[in-house]
C-alpha cells in the first residue's frame, strides 16, 4: 500500500506500521463477526426524541435601543463593512 501511495518508509517503520495495520484489520474482523441481525438501527444509543425546546415568543431587546448603540445603522439594520472586496 505504501508503494501505491508513493510513500517511503524505512524497514523499521514498515515493521511498526505492519503491526499496527494488522491490529486494525483484526479489530475490523472482530466487528464483522458480530451477530447484529436482531439489532435495531439507532442514531443515538438512548433513543432520544426531539430534545429542542418549544419555540416561544418572549420579551427581547428593543430594536431602536440596540441600533442606537451600533457604530453605524441604516434602514433598521446594522451597517457593516463590505466583505470579499465587494464595492459599497
Amino acid at each position: 500500500m505504501a508503494g501505491l501511495a508513493r510513500l517511503r518508509f524505512t524497514d523499521d517503520e514498515l515493521d511498526e506500521l505492519t503491526g499496527q495495520l494488522a491490529a486494525v484489520l483484526g479489530h475490523a474482523a472482530d466487528v464483522e463477526a458480530l451477530d447484529i441481525a436482531d439489532l435495531v438501527a439507532r442514531v443515538h444509543p438512548m433513543g432520544l426524541g426531539d430534545v429542542t425546546r418549544p419555540d416561544e415568543v418572549r420579551p427581547s431587546l428593543d430594536r431602536d435601543q440596540v441600533l442606537a448603540q451600533a457604530p453605524v445603522a441604516e434602514s433598521g439594520r446594522f451597517r457593516v463593512p463590505p466583505v470579499l472586496g465587494e464595492a459599497p
